[in-house]
């Protein structure tokens, strides 16, 4: 058996309730919770393989709300079905295949629109996980309308020098242990970083830490993981305060 590289173990999830609601925009659903207050701040969660839906990932966008943010996860798979725990990992090349993380930019710029237009949003940055991580490192490379991002274990993709121009701050979120990503890919896109990139960016890896690490909810937490989740997500959040 192969080790699923993406996927971690959804096990038994507790119920979520959300604080948000559903929106249409354009041909986009989406996932938007608001502060109690006004603001001029948003922030856009980039969901990774298990979609727009999925539980944990309505927590990271409460929680953004929670600090201020208009927060808000639009579908990037457009309505076609997102991975499921119960899915062949044989087929997931191909499935991945029709969810490419780097074709995410018209969506993206959809969502900017709303958010200035119907928000009044005049900063936006963005957060994304694993797939979402991929599509945050490629935003951050192509849409300066994006203030600051921090992608969570998104794996990382050497194709050209081109992936380290980095338009505006950049946080980076790793697992010591995550198996789809080698701490020699680390090191070397430091390296690249530290070569090519002109804006303030930031790598860090948390100790002892699995793919998907970031975005569990408190429940689901283990007591020896517990302090390294809540670690990574106040640095998270830290990350967009000092830049958005």
């Amino acid at each position: 058996q192969m080790a699923d590289p993406f996927l971690y173990d959804t096990g038994e999830r507790s119920n979520y309730g959300c604080l948000g609601h559903e929106v249409q925009i354009e041909y986009l659903n989406a996932y938007i919770c608001r502060p109690s207050f006004f603001t001029d701040k948003a922030v856009i969660v980039v969901h990774d393989v298990f979609g727009w839906r999925f539980p944990d990932i309505r927590y990271i966008v409460d929680l953004m709300a929670s600090h201020g943010y208009i927060a808000i996860c639009p579908d990037f798979f457009k309505g076609t079905e997102p991975w499921k725990s119960t899915d062949h990992w044989v087929d997931f090349p191909d499935w991945m295949k029709n969810h490419d993380p780097m074709k995410v930019d018209k969506e993206a710029d959809v969502v900017l629109k709303y958010l200035k237009e119907q928000c009044d949003a005049k900063k936006i940055g963005v957060v994304g996980f694993s797939w979402g991580g991929m599509a945050v490192h490629h935003l951050m490379l192509k849409n300066p309308q994006l203030t600051a991002g921090v992608s969570l274990y998104g794996r990382i993709v050497r194709d050209s020098e081109e992936r380290y121009s980095l338009l505006n701050p950049t946080f980076f979120i790793f697992g010591e242990k995550d198996h789809t990503i080698s701490l020699d890919q680390i090191f070397l896109l430091e390296d690249k970083l530290k070569q090519y990139c002109k804006v303030p960016y930031k790598i860090k890896v948390y100790p002892g830490q699995v793919h998907g690490f970031a975005q569990l909810r408190p429940e689901d937490m283990k007591p020896e993981d517990k302090p390294y989740i809540e670690e990574a997500r106040r640095d998270m959040i830290d990350w967009i305060k000092m830049f958005v």
